[in-house]
């Protein structure tokens, strides 16, 4: 994932609602477009400064749009700085015939500070210390062909650091899918609104590390255009939970029954409860085989544990608890299948993960079912067998394939994965933290116990369902940053859950 600053606005926007934001700067508010430019171009230029500082010289790649021109502006700032300046032009001679408007105006500008200008070909030498790819920015809409295809496999073979303006060329801005190729960035500023697709599928293997300008917009500007999707913070978690009362007791914090772990999967159970403890539910039962009681108890001596062999044993204990994590190793077999339908008849309110999710998809007498008080987490894989999909679908848009998900069976849809997303019909919210060490089995089971732990909490269903996202993933973040992504295990993050929903600063000597 990238690493992402805390001065990240939490809004996200499509490449269209961006456009719109820019388009309301110049005619609503009278900014000029050559100015909006010229500061991407200075905000870039800033930027490389500050991370390259030792750079003497600089290659920038340009292509005919504006993102070409934002290009234009840092060779000509660099020049001004006395730095060594390559501008290699992506496309056919006379260049400046294909430019436009504020890009054209650019090209006028650096070329009259005395900026040489190469036409990018085959054979062409990257020679600078640091490359800029201003090459295609948001407008692209299908694959890269041609010059472009072979400017970014040479910038990607390169050994040189490339910084990346407004977006890596060849990532599509709205899905964060690579339209054929794309440029693997080191760090990526991107302006006036976050592009969604920067934080999502496989972009987040391209943009490096994101930074972010406004340009100088007006706040008033943003209140024009609606917002695509949300990231969630840090400062939700604490609106969303706030201080416990001094008089709270154990009844005031829900009561969470996981519902799992068949033979060959206690595991799975066992780690969904433990995490809604560590989340913070007042109390949590867990009903699985018989055979898993002993290790359950040895592992959390504080889960009230039952055996069950049917759903006839299962019917009384639906009776206590506020709401279900069903899923989590139930299996695909008989049992699982007679506790999953005493569940649904139940009517209560379930966190539905796993093969939950595949029984939904499978059975004939579950498929097509659609409830309000559910929050479905599904990878894309589980996804796909729900839409009835394949799962290069469902990554294609994810975007969209957690909006159709929700609207098909209905409560809180999450779509996992990468940039992590959740939508309830109405708001989208994207998880950016999180990183690679999580792509281990039973880290699925983990979130839908925190996702529960939250919702007994008396949270809304979107809240614990984009929270719980979001403390899963910093949960992981954490424990990455003290011992490396590689090997890091679901039952490394139950200990620092605490710590992530109390806003507890591990680093801090003194409280």
């Amino acid at each position: 994932m990238p690493v992402v600053r805390a001065e990240l606005p939490a809004t996200l926007y499509t490449a269209e609602q961006t456009r719109a934001l820019d388009r309301t700067a110049i005619e609503q508010y009278g900014l000029p477009g050559f100015k909006l430019m010229q500061r991407a171009g200075h905000a870039a230029f800033a930027t490389l400064q500050k991370r390259w500082s030792g750079a003497k010289s600089v290659t920038v790649l340009c292509g005919a749009g504006n993102n070409g021109g934002d290009g234009f502006v840092v060779a000509g700032l660099a020049h001004q700085h006395g730095l060594r300046v390559q501008m290699l032009c992506i496309g056919d001679e006379p260049f400046e015939q294909r430019l436009r408007g504020e890009a054209l105006d650019a090209w006028r500008w650096c070329r009259g500070l005395g900026v040489d200008a190469e036409y990018y070909r085959a054979d062409s030498e990257l020679r600078g210390e640091v490359l800029v790819d201003a090459m295609l920015g948001t407008g692209l809409s299908g694959p890269v062909h041609g010059l472009y295809e072979r400017a970014i496999q040479q910038c990607n073979r390169s050994v040189q650091p490339v910084l990346a303006v407004d977006i890596p060329s060849g990532i599509c801005s709205d899905t964060g899918q690579v339209l054929g190729v794309a440029v693997r960035a080191d760090l990526t500023i991107t302006f006036i609104g976050l592009k969604q697709g920067l934080f999502t599928h496989q972009a987040v293997d391209y943009t490096g590390e994101v930074e972010f300008d406004s340009l100088l917009v007006p706040e008033a500007v943003y209140e024009e255009v609606p917002v695509s999707a949300f990231r969630t913070q840090a400062e939700d978690l604490a609106a969303a939970l706030g201080p416990r009362p001094r008089s709270s007791h154990k009844g005031g914090f829900g009561h969470v029954l996981v519902i799992g772990g068949d033979r060959g999967y206690g595991g799975a159970a066992i780690m969904a409860a433990q995490a809604a403890l560590r989340a913070g539910a007042g109390l949590v039962s867990l009903a699985t085989r018989r055979e898993h009681l002993t290790a359950a108890l040895a592992r959390q001596p504080e889960l009230m544990v039952n055996g069950v062999e049917s759903g006839q044993d299962l019917e009384p204990l639906l009776e206590r608890p506020d709401l279900l994590i069903v899923g989590p190793g139930l299996g695909r077999r008989a049992w699982g299948d007679q506790l999953l339908q005493q569940a649904l008849e139940s009517g209560k309110p379930m966190v539905m993960d796993a093969d939950g999710l595949n029984l939904l998809a499978e059975k004939s007498w579950l498929q097509g079912a659609r409830r309000d008080n559910w929050i479905l987490t599904p990878h894309p894989g589980e996804a796909a067998r729900l839409l009835d999909e394949d799962v290069a679908t469902i990554n294609r848009d994810r975007f969209e394939s957690v909006q159709r998900l929700q609207a098909q069976c209905g409560g809180v849809a999450v779509l996992k994965g990468a940039g992590s997303l959740s939508s309830d019909g109405d708001a989208l919210h994207l998880c950016s933290a999180g990183n690679p060490g999580m792509a281990c089995g039973g880290m699925g089971d983990v979130l839908s116990g925190i996702v529960g732990g939250l919702w007994a909490q008396g949270l809304k269903p979107v809240d614990a369902a984009r929270l719980g996202v979001f403390v899963h993933a910093s949960a992981a973040d954490r424990c990455a940053h003290r011992r490396g992504e590689r090997g890091l295990m679901p039952t490394d993050l139950l200990g620092i859950i605490p710590a992530v929903i109390n806003g507890w600063d591990e680093t801090a000597k003194d409280r």
